[in-house]
């Protein structure tokens, strides 16, 4: 802070000294004319008038280099020289057009207030003195020769003695002097104080601008603003990366005429505020950037007034929401899923036990009764569609029943090739149907829920099978893990028919299924264990070339094992954090 009071301080001289340049120029040009052309240089004035030009010279040239050198105190002394100086020759101009008499006398004034644009009061009213003084002497010095009695008192006492027009005329230029001096002085220390109030003033504003503005363009959110009139006056670089239109481009254009094309609600929200005052805090909106992408866009509008009320434009300040959107949409999913999950739980355990029992009886007398023809078709269908039921309904459960897991080290190499051994022996799967492990590690450890994650690539496979519906296919388990890295992926591919984008979206819906004998709850299993177990599982499908699951683990380390052993989880393995 001091040094830049100190810096400041510099500035205000300067600009005071460079107000003292003129003044010291008009001065010499002044006694010149005076002194040289009218005077014809008087002998006794050759020598102060030479000092006098040179310091007036080295004054000049010391403002140049004032800054760069850092002459400041140089320029004072040349300025406290070329006072004395002039003051010098101003009185020998004096002494030589007529003494008290000598119109002259006003050119002392011009010096006085010259010196204070360099010096303070005290200063200025010490060159006062100095005036003053010299002014006394050239008068005493001017009555001593014309009477012819030399330097001495007698001359003052008969001056001060006496009522003549010498003793008056001395007073009152003493006066004027000193009261020339007071109020330049005064002046000059106002203006000074006016000029550091001035340049705080001035820094102030232009810091707060600086921060204003940077604040505004690092913004995360897009902000622009539009005058009464409807042009555009600010936008910022949010505003540029959400829009697609640079800020030279668009800035002082009609926003009806950048937003009318590709984003016409952006424009009628602007225009809105202009012509009818309306503000919108909160609005959406769908509109389409420069790659002709649709975006959804979240909009608050706010009206800016002046101090009179009237309208002086409008603020807009607005955001791509389209992460908002699909993070609210797998909300509304979840929250879908767990209603579904709780109905599932209930109907199964009320339809399950009736079922046992008409299932056992039907079994019962299926071996009792010899049955043929319709009957026994009959009978076969009653048993098939209960043990369709009853796959239903455990489906059911396992949906419903997913719940917390218990996080443990999972040896994963081993648990695929359990799920392989199961799938070969499976009496839905048929020979036709291979199924293949690739890993580059023949160990990897992972953290999860042995049973969930067992129970996760089973669903997995048994979808890849029914896709294929019976047709020779390949189901392929390729897993991944970087040297260094704690992420495992897993890719479950096959070379089924694909699933179409349009079904994408709602693969993982309870109860929803293209298959004909699929019950629509397979998939949505291995998404509600994916999400209680924390893992990032994505789908990638081309209809006609097959389906690739990818699901990313996180690796089991010794370094997180004997982390977590201290916040006492199951083997010392952390909960997986979202």
């Amino acid at each position: 802070m001091g040094c830049r009071l100190r810096f400041m301080s510099d500035r205000i001289d300067i600009r005071r000294q460079g107000l003292f340049l003129p003044l010291r120029l008009a001065s010499y040009v002044i006694l010149m004319v005076v002194v040289v052309g009218w005077m014809q240089y008087p002998a006794y004035l050759q020598t102060p008038i030479t000092i006098y030009s040179v310091l007036t010279l080295a004054f000049a040239v010391s403002l140049g280099l004032e800054r760069r050198f850092n002459l400041r105190r140089l320029g004072l002394i040349l300025i406290a020289l070329q006072t004395v100086s002039e003051i010098a020759i101003e009185s020998g101009v004096i002494y030589a057009t007529g003494n008290v008499n000598s119109p002259f006398s006003a050119m002392f004034v011009l010096t006085i207030v010259s010196a204070a644009l360099a010096y303070r009061m005290v200063g200025t009213l010490l060159v006062a003195t100095l005036v003053s003084v010299s002014y006394a002497f050239i008068i005493w010095l001017g009555l001593a020769q014309t009477g012819d009695t030399g330097l001495r008192i007698d001359v003052l006492k008969t001056i001060f003695a006496s009522n003549e027009p010498v003793f008056y005329g001395i007073i009152l230029h003493i006066l004027i002097f000193y009261l020339t001096a007071f109020v330049s002085g005064y002046l000059a220390e106002r203006l000074s104080s006016q000029d550091r109030k001035l340049e705080d003033a001035s820094v102030a504003l232009k810091r707060a601008q600086l921060e204003t503005d940077d604040i505004l363009a690092h913004l995360n959110s897009g902000l622009l603003t539009i005058d009464s009139a409807g042009y555009i006056i600010y936008f910022n670089r949010a505003a540029e990366r959400i829009l697609g239109y640079r800020e030279e481009i668009v800035k002082g254009m009609l926003c009806r005429e950048v937003f009318s094309e590709r984003m016409p609600a952006l424009a009628e929200s602007l225009m809105d505020g202009v012509q009818q005052r309306i503000a919108y805090p909160r609005r959406e909106m769908t509109i389409i950037v420069a790659d002709n992408r649709s975006i959804p866009l979240g909009l608050s509008t706010s009206i800016l007034k002046d101090e009179q009320g009237q309208l002086r434009g409008v603020i807009a300040i607005f955001s791509d929401i389209t992460e908002a959107k699909r993070l609210e949409h797998k909300v509304r999913a979840n929250d879908r899923l767990a209603a579904i999950g709780e109905l599932s739980a209930s109907i199964a355990h009320e339809i399950r036990n009736p079922l046992a029992a008409i299932s056992g009886s039907v079994e019962v007398l299926e071996k009792e009764l010899s049955l043929e023809g319709p009957n026994a078709r009959l009978m076969a269908l009653i048993l098939k569609e209960s043990q369709r039921l009853n796959k239903i309904l455990s489906e059911f459960l396992t949906y419903a029943r997913v719940s917390r897991p218990a996080y443990n080290k999972v040896e994963l190499c081993h648990l695929i090739g359990d799920i392989c051994e199961l799938m070969r022996v499976h009496e839905d799967v048929s020979e036709s149907f291979n199924i293949r492990f690739e890993s580059d590690e023949s160990i990897v450890y992972v953290v999860g829920d042995e049973d969930m994650l067992k129970q996760l690539l089973m669903n997995l496979a048994m979808n890849a099978c029914e896709a294929l519906d019976g047709s020779p296919g390949e189901l392929v388990f390729r897993l991944t893990a970087d040297v260094g890295s704690e992420v495992v992926t897993l890719f479950v591919s096959d070379n089924g028919p694909g699933i179409e984008p349009v079904h994408l979206d709602k693969i993982y819906q309870p109860f929803y299924s293209t298959k004909k004998q699929g019950t629509g709850l397979g998939l949505a299993i291995v998404h509600r264990i994916s999400s209680a177990l924390k893992l990032k599982l994505r789908i990638d499908s081309v209809p006609g070339h097959g389906t690739t699951f990818a699901i990313q683990f996180r690796s089991y380390s010794q370094d997180r094992a004997s982390a977590a052993a201290s916040t006492g989880v199951s083997e010392g393995v952390p909960s997986p954090v979202a």
